[in-house]
């Protein structure tokens, strides 16, 4: 499926932002770099740990996103949503339904509600290693087997349409693979009788590849792919890509709220900065970007201690690339081919340290090779390969000027 204005993403992060009345600023910028959607993270009440995405209250607000309280901040995140679709930014909230904080008063009102074992509601967890280490700021929703089902679900849904008067129109849906494919069914069916555009994003980062299929048929839109891991060289991403190509969407990113900032890995190289955002926007239909990404921070984001100071610290590393995401972005939008999750192989590469990738528009009219350098310093991929001498140059010229390690050839398809 070819999406004409497919979601460019800008991951505005609660926190680096601070106050809803300071939001303005960051939402221009994102518009002016060709963004149209815009994702920020929980925003509601935390629970003890102060963590994001652990949530007391679905209706409160983060004490650092407002000086004056809830009602004030109720007011400030209603403007704030107005301007973002003034702006032309489509808002996306988190959505977190697997779990709830552990302090919430939902567990003694609705304790039919929750996973209890030994007289004790369920803390999740996963594995570190080999070690289980269990998030105990958390409580686990029992959205499958509660006694109180219908209840639940229909909590879940007044929480739903509850933000969409306020005029969110996407919801990226948390460790979407851990919530029953029926209860997503259910709520997306809801939310679009209400609203037929509302977008749903599934966060299913590390499992089966069945589960997103599973998921697709509930009616998610997108899923978020895993080639921000992809070591250019492994056969599993562009295979987990053969197989979920034909069910959703994806989207692709070079880093997120959860992962190191690229800028400290690569120590600030702007080059291999702009090259994996160009790669992610080529890679499928859409793209996410956090918060900073545009300025190389280097502090990673967390979900209790950000601050704003972080996104700008004074350490002598600010860059401002926003000129040439803008225009990678801009790259995106105006070509069919990197607007749809059309075939994709590998390509003839003109070195033995050049990744090529051959992608192909779902008609079959259209095919770009894509050139990704793995290792740092070896500049834009030469030569071009055979077949491709007389093919369009698509790469920005932000790319070239910085020496990017990324090269992209468009040409008709042979035959």
């Amino acid at each position: 499926m070819t999406h004409p204005t497919p979601p460019l993403i800008y991951n505005l992060f609660p926190l680096l932002a601070g106050p809803f009345t300071g939001w303005q600023p960051h939402l221009e910028r994102a518009r002016g770099m060709g963004f149209n959607w815009l994702y920020f993270n929980p925003v509601s009440y935390p629970g003890f740990s102060g963590s994001l995405y652990s949530v007391k209250n679905y209706y409160g607000f983060h004490p650092l996103l407002s000086e004056s309280g809830d009602a004030a901040a109720g007011d400030a995140f209603a403007t704030v949503l107005k301007s973002m679709h003034n702006l032309g930014l489509t808002p996306m909230m988190d959505l977190v339904i697997n779990h709830t904080a552990i302090d919430s008063p939902l567990i003694e009102e609705h304790p039919a509600w929750y996973q209890w074992q030994n007289g004790r509601v369920v803390r999740p967890g996963a594995l570190h290693d080999t070690t289980w280490v269990e998030w105990g700021d958390l409580a686990s929703v029992d959205n499958a087997h509660s006694a109180d089902r219908d209840s639940l679900w229909d909590y879940w849904d007044r929480l739903i349409a509850h933000h969409q008067r306020l005029g969110v129109r996407g919801f990226r849906c948390d460790a979407a693979y851990q919530v029953p494919v029926e209860l997503w069914r259910h709520l997306i069916t809801r939310a679009r009788e209400r609203d037929p555009g509302a977008t749903f994003f599934a966060e299913t980062l590390g499992c089966p590849v069945s589960d997103i299929i599973a998921l697709a048929g509930a009616g998610f839109s997108f899923t978020f792919n895993s080639s921000k891991w992809w070591d250019l060289i492994a056969p599993w991403c562009l295979e987990q890509y053969r197989q979920t190509r034909p069910h959703i969407a994806t989207v692709a990113f070079a880093e997120s709220h959860d992962t190191p900032r690229l800028a400290a890995e690569c120590r600030g190289d702007v080059g291999t900065l702009l090259a994996r955002h160009a790669l992610a926007c080529l890679f499928s239909t859409g793209v996410m970007m956090p918060m900073g990404f545009e300025f190389a921070a280097r502090q990673q984001m967390h979900v209790v201690t950000s601050r704003p100071g972080d996104l700008h610290p004074d350490d002598g590393n600010r860059a401002d690339l926003c000129a040439a995401i803008t225009e990678i972005n801009h790259l995106k939008l105006r070509h069919q081919i990197f607007r749809e999750e059309g075939p994709m192989e590998p390509g003839p590469s003109p070195a033995e340290h050049v990744t090529a990738l051959q992608k192909s528009t779902v008609e079959g009219t259209l095919s770009a090779l894509i050139l990704v350098s793995r290792e740092r310093g070896m500049g834009v991929p030469e030569p071009r390969p055979d077949g491709w001498r007389e093919a369009v140059e698509l790469t920005p010229a932000s790319l070239l000027e910085q020496g990017a390690p990324l090269r992209v050839l468009l040409r008709a398809a042979p035959g």
